[in-house]
């Protein structure tokens, strides 16, 4: 698995193809956070923005490698394998960069409340969005992983499939990014500092149950 790790990063590095979504979330940043921003309502945005890029991260890993290369990998580890590293290298990408941008974004805003009134604990501040990040970097990866290859093959219902479904992810009632993002909010105007580790441990679940369905289907498929 070491192996195709290191293959899957290299196809991504060195195709170029992670420019795009990692200037968008740096542009997303740039237009939600601002310097002495409260920083819980900083970090809420930072988590928010990176499930979009994540199940973008998804589908460039899943779709990078030309269908020879795809076949001949897969006849070396077996297809599940080769699916399962595409979805660990995204992911993993994904988690880095949500991690250097919530560290970012914690040292840039002012720990206090929405009307500033009340001190918040930066370092609470920085677990709480860091948790809530790898949340939606999990649950992104998820949504990434159903509307891409193997399940869905035409670029058109992929990217329309993805698009309601980070949507739904955000906004549904008990989603775990939802209840993630929403809790950081709340913090912000109560003083309160939330630990989002049963969203965190949901979207962990959800995102195992989904890799362990796309890896079937893709042995199924070969």
């Amino acid at each position: 698995m070491t192996a195709l790790l290191r293959y899957q990063t290299a196809l991504l590095l060195r195709s170029q193809r992670w420019l795009a979504p990692v200037l968008l979330y740096a542009a997303t940043l740039g237009i939600g956070v601002q310097s002495g921003q409260p920083v819980l309502d900083s970090l809420g945005w930072t988590a928010a923005v990176l499930l979009p890029v994540a199940a973008w991260f998804v589908q460039l890993c899943a779709t990078q490698e030309p269908d020879a290369a795809r076949t001949v990998a897969a006849a070396a580890a077996g297809p599940g394998r080769v699916q399962l590293a595409s979805l660990l290298t995204a992911t993993g990408c994904a988690a880095a960069l949500g991690t250097v941008a919530a560290v970012v974004v914690t040292l840039v805003s002012a720990p206090v409340t929405n009307d500033r009134t009340t001190d918040i604990p930066l370092p609470s501040a920085a677990l709480a969005g860091l948790l809530a990040v790898l949340c939606c970097a999990l649950l992104g990866a998820a949504v990434g992983a159903m509307c891409t290859r193997p399940l869905l093959n035409r670029r058109g219902w992929s990217l329309a499939a993805t698009v309601l479904g980070v949507l739904l992810a955000l906004v549904t009632s008990g989603s775990p990014a939802k209840y993630a993002v929403t809790s950081l909010v709340s913090g912000s105007r109560t003083g309160s500092v939330p630990v989002p580790g049963v969203p965190l441990l949901g979207a962990a679940v959800l995102a195992a149950a989904v890799a362990l369905l796309v890896c079937r289907a893709a042995a199924r498929r070969g």
